[in-house]
């Protein structure tokens, strides 16, 4: 077996041991194995990263031939490119973080077993998601992460609001995955194979229509839509909430999120011979960060407003594949996965230390009694808002840059997403301000025992808030580069990779510091509203959001998204099955098909019964009856 397989199975060995043997070992050993196994994982996918990097020949690996027959065949293969490298190393190691925060926030869980048995799962299939180097391999991932998420959403089954959390995450995305199928049927039938290479290097020679490239373009993008939570496939997102929050932090910043981005770049190919789902994917990316950012604006759940926070963020991606900025999106993906983490599981600390308590009006005044959370939640959320230097302004510039320049960009576009910044900074220190500062609304028994995470805990904090501040030195834009005199060595490595540059800006560095600057003030202003709404007068926002009246139930509600979907499918679609289906076609079917013949089965069952009556004179006649009907049969045929 070699290093590439074992990337993907060891998370298997650990979900497969603690799954079947969990509840027989001690606790310490169950930890030991679900974080071991993700981090061996890790090593090995930096091994393969040291050697790709080297040469920049990918890895591939065949396991067996998954179907074969006449003109089609597709096989079971893995393959490490630059892409999946980078996504592999996010996986194992940002995962693998995760996994050890878990092992203090999950200690007094009593299915601490099962718990690490589906996070090890999760990695699993998401691992098979990046490294499939076909279509088929990626989709049995894509299936995998969506039972996955299932399973850790309604973790804690016994409460219904927390499995049906879960359940609706899995109905919703497979809206997605059925056009995602439909997507997959399209391409094999227009380039005659599965597998990624061959399809970009099919569309790129212009054989299709363009019409049928835009089909195929839509039906992926609406599949990404659903693992991604973009509008209008997102109401599953914030009801995510209800599972641990690790497992918030893991689908965020590391997994299921992701997927969608990962999607649109792997098939960057097939988006840029459709010029005009490009378009969609940019402002349909462009309205989810906009709106996702206006529904954080008034949320008092902690956990959901950076669930918002992350249906916005990866709409700025989606713009900037829309744009043709794959490398851009996939540099916004990269530093997203250490500043969310470190707000997830920041977050995490503070429930962790009220006893469970999401609702930030019951809370205030931590900074002085979490110090250190404080400061980690801090530096993640100054990344987030694309504050310079931290990881999060690089890679938002960037897309910024590309949406005001790039051939599909426009000044509209980059207006909507430098509005998009200032509401993100605004809602993200809206929520420090209610939680850190202003008065203490903890209620007083829980207050006495408010303290600091346990190490392991502290530890985890403290790498994703270093990464939220430096990860973003390897992908610097074109002015700081020529600037300071550096290079940019996340572009440099994925410039291999074809068609992930795509369109992408146009270099014009005066522009670009003048747009640079305007950004950044757009986000300092927001964070200044939010220190007078929320700090220095808080009264002025009780007013506000008064004065808002319908606007503000509007948008806090979702803009009835759920409502519209509960009105328009869920309650036809149950009337149709309770009153028509149910009702009349089953039942007619019941009697047509099955009632009628079973009851010919059962009358024909009792006149054999009644053969067999155990009469020996009965059983004589019924032989002499039986020659006498061949002898006729005989004497008529001779």
């Amino acid at each position: 077996m070699n290093q590439l397989t074992l990337v993907p199975l060891l998370p298997l060995a650990g979900f497969l041991l603690n799954g079947l043997l969990g509840n027989r070992l001690p606790r310490w050993l169950v930890a030991l194995t679900a974080c071991g196994l993700p981090a061996a994982s890790f090593a090995l996918t930096l091994g393969l990263f040291r050697g790709l990097a080297a040469d920049g020949v990918p890895v591939v690996t065949t396991l067996f031939t998954w179907a074969a027959i006449d003109g089609f065949q597709v096989e079971a293969a893995l393959c490490f490119d630059q892409l999946a490298a980078v996504m592999c190393l996010l996986v194992t190691g940002v995962g693998t973080l995760i996994h050890l925060y878990s092992v203090g926030y999950m200690a007094h869980d009593r299915s601490f077993s099962r718990f690490f048995a589906y996070l090890n799962l999760f990695l699993f299939f998401m691992l098979l998601l990046v490294l499939g180097k076909n279509l088929l391999v990626l989709f049995a991932g894509w299936e995998g992460v969506g039972i996955a998420s299932y399973l850790l959403i309604g973790f804690w089954f016994e409460d219904g609001e927390k499995t049906a959390a879960g359940l609706k995450a899995f109905i919703v995305n497979r809206v997605g995955d059925t056009a995602f199928i439909l997507a997959a049927f399209l391409l094999f039938f227009v380039c005659g194979t599965l597998d990624f290479q061959g399809i970009n290097a099919a569309v790129a020679g212009g054989q299709p229509s363009p019409p049928l490239m835009n089909a195929i373009a839509i039906l992926l993008l609406i599949g990404a839509c659903g693992k991604s939570a973009q509008m209008p496939l997102h109401v599953w997102l914030p009801d995510a909430m209800a599972g641990p929050t690790p497992v918030s932090a893991l689908i965020h910043a590391a997994t299921m999120v992701t997927a969608g981005v990962y999607l649109l770049s792997r098939l960057s190919g097939v988006f840029l011979q459709a010029p005009d789902a490009m378009a969609v994917v940019a402002w349909g990316g462009a309205l989810t960060a906009f709106a996702g950012a206006t529904m954080g604006l008034t949320q008092f759940n902690l956990k959901k407003v950076l669930a918002y926070s992350t249906m916005s963020q990866i709409g700025f991606m989606f713009m900037a594949c829309g744009l043709g900025a794959f490398q851009v999106a996939f540099f916004h993906l990269f530093t997203h996965a250490f500043f969310k983490a470190c707000l997830f599981l920041g977050a995490g600390a503070v429930i962790h230390a009220l006893h469970g308590e999401e609702d930030m009006r019951r809370m205030g005044a931590l900074a002085k009694k979490m110090p250190f959370t404080f400061a980690t939640f801090l530096l993640a959320s100054l990344a987030l808002c694309g504050i310079p230097p931290f990881a999060g302004f690089f890679s938002k510039d960037e897309i910024l840059w590309s949406a005001w320049s790039a051939p599909g960009g426009s000044p509209a576009l980059w207006l909507v997403g430098s509005v998009t910044t200032c509401m993100t900074a605004f809602y993200m220190f809206r929520a420090i301000f209610l939680t850190f500062f202003g008065p203490c609304h903890v209620p007083e028994k829980v207050r006495e025992g408010i303290h600091g995470p346990p190490p392991s805990m502290s530890f985890v904090l403290a790498a994703l808030a270093f990464g939220s501040l430096a990860a973003g030195l390897i992908g610097m834009p074109g002015f700081w580069r020529e600037l300071l005199g550096v290079s940019a060595p996340f572009y440099e490595f994925l410039a291999s990779v074809p068609n992930l540059e795509g369109a992408g800006a146009v270099a014009d560095h005066h522009a670009e510091l003048v747009l640079m600057g305007v950004s950044v003030l757009a986000a300092l202003l927001g964070i200044f509203l939010a220190w007078l709404f929320f700090h220095r007068r808080r009264d002025w926002a009780l007013k506000a959001r008064e004065r808002a009246g319908y606007a503000h139930a509007l948008v806090s509600r979702g803009y009835f998204f759920d409502a519209v979907y509960r009105g328009v499918l869920v309650r036809p679609l149950d009337w149709l099955s309770e009153s028509v289906l149910d009702r009349r076609v089953e039942a007619a079917l019941n009697d047509g098909m099955l009632a009628k013949p079973a009851g010919g089965v059962q009358g024909a069952a009792r006149l054999f019964s009644r053969l067999q009556s155990g009469n020996v004179k009965a059983y004589a006649l019924y032989a002499f009856a039986g020659l006498a009907v061949i002898l006729w049969w005989g004497v008529a045929h001779a």
